[in-house]
């Protein structure tokens, strides 16, 4: 379910027009879709953003193509529920 990743660093632009730099977590496949796993990064702490300060993740949906990927948010509820619940169920498999 989980694939390895690279410490990417995304900056992408947000609802206000500011710039937002997320640190891509984990790339997860759910019910055949790639979702991944961000967490923000304070722009201050580029580029080397080891530092995991915030424990709140954000999903996104994955979509790729041979040029580019793309992140958009989850905006179906019951998607969001389901992959949220797929990752918790992960989590705690891995744990024990």
């Amino acid at each position: 379910m989980q694939e390895t990743n690279e410490n990417q660093i995304i900056k992408t632009i947000g609802e206000h027009g500011e710039e937002i730099y997320m640190k891509l977590q984990e790339i997860v496949n759910v019910g055949g879709k790639d979702y991944a796993l961000l967490s923000i990064v304070e722009e201050d702490t580029l580029p080397t953003s080891d530092n995991d300060e915030s424990d709140e993740l954000i999903i996104m949906k994955m979509n790729k193509s041979e040029e580019e990927c793309t992140f958009e948010i989850i905006e179906d509820d019951d998607e969001f529920n389901f992959v949220a619940q797929a990752i918790t169920d992960s989590d705690e498999i891995e744990e024990d």
